[in-house]
């Protein structure tokens, strides 16, 4: 752990404490030609053997200055003048992920992924993971295309069937946490219903789309809690 400390600080240094903003900004200009562009990689390598003061690390170090260039390189070419900010992020990000990267196959020569692929609790929590970012979104707003359309209607409807699905699915959470035990989440429920108070609401847009949302938000709890209880029964069953 302490060489990855060691990289870590290595790169801030190089990153941040010796690269001036005449640099930064010469390399922008120039990007590719920028004699200072490589001064800085070479920097990196050298504060990398610096650090760990080993002369058998420059395998090491001569990775962490070849990824730094790659990464460097491409956020000179791909960031424009509104994006700086996130390339900065993202350059950054790149940097330390590839840190990570190099300190565990440097520490674990015998690096093997198929240990970690037969690791049910991968599968299990990388599934969890991809249902609550990418496939839920894209469920709830499949189930609520149908009222999606309506939201810009002029009339002073109520969206159809919402009050019946809006009981429904709280009567399944109230149930869900008494099941638990978690009865102080039936409060938190409440409190959160009442911040849609539809008597006071007035337009009829403004109560189409606090169903649409109340509706969203629901369903959204709903899916975030039987993933959390299908985990935990997973990750006790096997």
């Amino acid at each position: 752990m302490i060489l990855l400390l060691k990289l870590i600080v290595a790169h801030f240094i190089g990153d941040f404490f010796l690269q001036s903003k005449a640099w930064v900004q010469e390399k922008e200009i120039r990007k590719a030609k920028s004699l200072k562009l490589y001064w800085h990689f070479l920097i990196h390598g050298a504060l990398v053997l610096l650090f760990v003061w080993d002369w058998n690390y420059w395998p090491l170090a001569l990775c962490i200055l070849l990824l730094h260039a790659i990464v460097d390189l491409l956020k000179l070419y791909a960031q424009k003048e509104n994006t700086k900010t996130n390339w900065f992020f993202i350059d950054q990000g790149f940097h330390i992920i590839s840190i990570i990267f190099l300190w565990i196959i440097w520490v674990q020569p015998i690096f093997d992924i198929s240990l970690w692929l037969a690791d049910k609790t991968v599968w299990i929590y990388g599934g969890a993971l991809l249902l609550l970012t990418s496939v839920s979104g894209i469920l709830i707003q499949m189930m609520l295309a149908n009222w999606s359309n309506s939201l810009n209607e002029a009339n002073d409807s109520s969206l159809k069937n919402a009050g019946k699905y809006i009981g429904i699915l709280e009567r399944l959470f109230v149930f869900t946490f008494v099941i638990i035990g978690h009865w102080e989440a039936i409060g938190f429920l409440i409190t959160a219903k009442s911040v849609f108070r539809f008597g006071d609401l007035k337009e009829a847009k403004s109560r189409k789309l606090t169903e649409y949302i109340l509706i969203g938000t629901l369903l959204s709890f709903g899916i975030a809690i039987l993933s959390g209880l299908v985990v935990l029964e997973l990750l006790n069953t096997f």
